[in-house]
């Protein structure tokens, strides 16, 4: 959530979103197809997702589509879809039982019914759920979503809902995908890439950033681990002079 008054840097962040790049180049590096790549991407998932409460990690986000992912050739878009379907049948119930709460984000329209409904249903387990708060972000794009929030916040104020002069940082930010979420401390991207791609763009403007070399099928709990102590040395002032 909106963190322009915030003072109090945590030692640790409770909030890591990741940016999962890498998948692909892994298995062409290999001579594999590069499916095989996001489903090896896929079964390091549940590895990350299962380190979280040792690292008191509290909030994770997952960019696992974007809305400019659907120029990708349409069989490599087809069977990400499957995979998504068959992750969600597949772990649904672990992470009922795990205490794993799922959201999702992004623009839902643009996918298939059934892929829509399995979302919502995995949504609805797991509401009750607090151990961890896990985001997916598919088919997400930062422009979009703060476009989305736009009109929404428009539509309010020709509804007469809301008063032009009253709109504020806090209202946008309950008309974003991610409302009632904090906002990440620190941001992964995987496979060396310097680029954030549209991710979370209004949520990152406090977020420490770390570019990781390593491709996401080969992204350990280890790895990951190593990451967020890093993230205790840096030294976070939120636009303050240092003490």
């Amino acid at each position: 959530m909106y963190t322009g008054e915030r003072s109090d840097a945590p030692e640790q962040p409770s909030h890591v979103a990741i940016i999962m790049d890498g998948n692909g180049r892994w298995a062409e590096s290999r001579g594999l197809p590069r499916l095989q790549g996001h489903k090896r991407g896929a079964d390091r998932v549940r590895e990350i997702v299962e380190a979280c409460p040792d690292l008191a990690i509290t909030h994770l986000t997952l960019f696992a589509f974007s809305t400019e992912n659907w120029k990708r050739p349409p069989t490599e878009v087809i069977g990400l879809m499957r995979l998504f379907r068959r992750y969600i049948k597949k772990e649904g119930a672990r992470l009922v039982a795990e205490g794993v709460r799922v959201r999702f984000i992004g623009g839902r329209e643009a996918l298939d019914a059934d892929l829509r409904a399995l979302m919502a249903g995995l949504e609805m387990q797991t509401a009750g759920n607090d151990q961890l708060h896990l985001t997916v972000a598919i088919n997400y794009g930062g422009r979009d979503e703060i476009l989305r929030a736009t009109r929404r916040v428009a539509e309010a104020v020709r509804a007469g809902k809301l008063l032009a002069t009253e709109i504020s940082p806090e209202v946008i930010e309950r008309h974003l995908d991610t409302a009632g979420l904090p906002d990440p401390d620190l941001i992964l991207r995987t496979s060396g890439e310097f680029r954030v791609s549209g991710f979370l763009p209004w949520q990152s403007a406090y977020s420490e950033f770390a570019f990781v070399d390593t491709r996401w099928p080969d992204f350990t709990a280890e790895i990951f681990a190593a990451q967020v102590r890093g993230f205790a040395r840096r030294e976070r002032r939120f636009g303050a002079v240092a003490g």
